[in-house]
């Protein structure tokens, strides 16, 4: 008999945010789960992995049925200890998030929930990140489901391009029908414009707040930002091939001869 398929579900939030949680009961629709995630928060870490300090991983009994490991390294941390340690095939899925956050734009380099999904296309398997354009820790992920389970339908079904991967990102809303579709996207042309707050400690040292806008001048209308803005579903393919091939004859008629 045919194996169900096994998915492997990971985030940044932490193993108990209400994201994952969504994100484990649609994919127990689709096969068998097993999640491995942070101890703990670990926002913002992008690709770091632990070097220099041990990493813990241990089994919790948080979810009814499922297998579930929490580890004190970074979301790529847990993926690799997945691949490596817990499992004993290679997952047919793997699933990142749902961030509490919008990861659209040039968030993309710096969210731990993608550079999970990242390091899944890294080890060969077909990976998705979700996001969710809404900070709060209560924020309303149901209108959500009917898309998280189309998309990874349809992922399970076609199995994505050797080193691709989706960025999913989902504009805020109370209902489903909010929602108005899903919009295939490029990533926007955008970036943080930083701000660091100079403070003192109470031992009267120095230290620094980073602070910060985001500023998207992409007026296009084939953007992630453009379609979270609208109501879409933004639906970005990535690759972790970061070389910028067209500029490749460019850079070759470069003099680097040297005597």
């Amino acid at each position: 008999m045919k194996k169900k398929p096994l998915i492997l579900v990971t985030n940044d939030d932490g193993i108990t945010a209400p994201g994952i949680r969504t994100l484990i009961e649609t994919m127990k629709e689709f096969g068998e789960v097993v999640v491995v995630a942070p101890d703990s928060p670990q926002s913002g870490m992008g690709h770091a992995v632990t070097l220099h300090q041990p990493l813990r991983l241990d089994e919790v009994d948080i979810y009814p049925d499922i297998r579930a490991f929490q580890s004190s390294g970074t979301p790529v941390d847990c993926v690799k200890l997945a691949v490596d340690i817990v499992l004993d095939r290679k997952p047919d899925l793997l699933v990142s998030g749902i961030n509490h956050g919008s990861n659209s734009s040039i968030n993309v380099i710096y969210s731990g929930t993608m550079s999970a999904a990242v390091e899944g296309a890294i080890e060969g398997i077909s990976s998705i990140g979700f996001s969710l354009l809404d900070y709060s820790y209560h924020a309303n992920f149901k209108p959500l489901v009917p898309y998280i389970r189309q998309i990874a339908s349809e992922v399970l079904e076609k199995q994505l391009p050797a080193g691709t991967l989706l960025n999913v990102n989902f504009p805020k809303a109370e209902k489903f029908k909010d929602i108005k579709g899903v919009r295939v996207c490029r990533q926007a042309l955008a970036k943080w414009e930083e701000n660091f707050v100079e403070r003192t400690d109470p031992n009267g040292r120095q230290y620094y707040w980073m602070t910060g806008r985001f500023v998207n001048d992409d007026q296009g209308d084939d953007t992630d930002e453009w379609a979270l803005k609208h109501g879409y579903v933004s639906v970005v393919p990535v690759q972790f091939d970061l070389t910028d091939h067209h500029q490749i004859p460019f850079i070759n008629r470069w003099n680097f001869h040297v005597q």
